[in-house]
């Protein structure tokens, strides 16, 4: 087994003292058969942050070590954010989730339903995702096409016709994210980046977390690589996120994860009601359960009463979980794409502890 550089572990009282080799030795088997370069994790334990650590490379070429400060693209896990953000405004008053999307994007033309904000953050909306052939989606591709934001990003779905009538069927979709970062700004009064940054971030704590612009000098982001079908690790396509950051376009730290989970434990963004709502599975008009919230995962046959999300994109691989009955989560990041995390952080929860009392 190939020995891996590691930063020791940012430990915070409550660590079992066998509990780090146990992760070190799951980690490191996880990396020799994934070939990721780089992982960083962090636990929470009883709603507060325990531990932190890097493993591998954040860059391969200058040899520079991961470490819990260390930035990845969070891809999907950007949706658990921006849903954040969106319940807060709801609570404020500022944002009804039910009124049609054009009262705060009266750009986007009208469909022949209306499409509201929960909809939206519950992949109800009827929003395409991706289209399956990359040479007729503009939004695909290793040049950079976007130059004004969310609203460029629009601009690419804004025409096509819905694929089902909102709220008949699940249909995940990152652009329908991009809707819901308009509604915000616009709710908001400020930017979609703003606005989460000073209702999300920092009363979380988060100080390190910021949109992925991939022109900027951006100290700790890793490098973000491929494996291809040969089982080389190269440097993964190029990509700018600017166009969809709400959807899949933040970058963070394991250790600013950690505090994502933990303030929403204690309450620190929202009320518990609103907390539970954005917790709570959506429902299609036919009745049938999704097994998605408002921008989160709900649950699975291992873990019944988790509640999560995963993510992926050129260059990385994420996972968030929390446990709600242990009060416990994990966050798992890694710098290549195509990396499966959901069985290492899931075996990762098992390891922090018995139930709260």
């Amino acid at each position: 087994m190939r020995q891996l550089p590691v930063l020791a572990f940012l430990a915070f009282p409550g660590v079992a003292s066998a509990q780090p080799a146990r992760v070190d030795s799951a980690i490191a088997k996880f990396m020799v058969t994934s070939h990721a370069p780089g992982i960083a994790v962090a636990a929470v334990v009883r709603g507060n942050p325990v531990w932190a650590k890097g493993y591998g490379m954040a860059d391969l070429e200058n040899a520079v070590p991961v470490t819990p400060h260390t930035l990845f693209r969070l891809a999907s896990v950007s949706k658990p954010i921006t849903a954040t953000e969106a319940m807060i405004l709801s609570e404020r008053g500022k944002l009804d989730l039910d009124a049609p999307i054009q009262r705060y994007c009266p750009s986007f033309p009208e469909k022949p339903w209306p499409i509201t904000t929960r909809e939206l953050l519950g992949h109800l909306g009827g929003i395409r995702h991706y289209k399956s052939d990359a040479a007729d989606d503009p939004e695909i591709g290793n040049t950079k096409h976007f130059t004004d934001g969310i609203a460029g990003g629009i601009a690419f779905f804004a025409s096509d016709t819905l694929v089902a009538q909102p709220g008949t069927r699940f249909n995940y979709s990152t652009m329908g994210y991009t809707l819901v970062g308009c509604a915000i700004a616009s709710a908001a009064g400020t930017s979609y980046v703003d606005a989460v940054r000073e209702d999300v971030f920092v009363p979380a704590g988060m100080t390190e977390t910021q949109a992925d612009d991939r022109f900027a000098i951006i100290r700790h982001r890793t490098r973000f690589y491929h494996r291809d079908s040969t089982g080389q690790v190269k440097n993964a396509e190029f990509l700018d996120a600017s166009y969809k950051v709400p959807g899949g376009g933040w970058l963070s730290s394991a250790t600013d994860l950690a505090k994502f989970e933990s303030a929403l434990y204690h309450d620190k963004l929202m009320r518990r009601s609103t907390r539970t709502l954005m917790w709570t599975p959506q429902r299609t008009t036919r009745d049938s359960v999704t097994g998605y919230g408002l921008g989160w995962g709900i649950g699975d046959s291992t873990c019944v009463h988790c509640v999560g999300h995963s993510g992926g994109q050129q260059g990385t691989s994420t996972y968030v979980v929390l446990d709600l009955d242990r009060e416990t989560g994990v966050v798992v990041l890694a710098n290549m794409d195509s990396v499966d995390l959901s069985k290492l952080a899931l075996s990762l929860l098992k390891e922090l502890g018995p139930s709260v009392p």
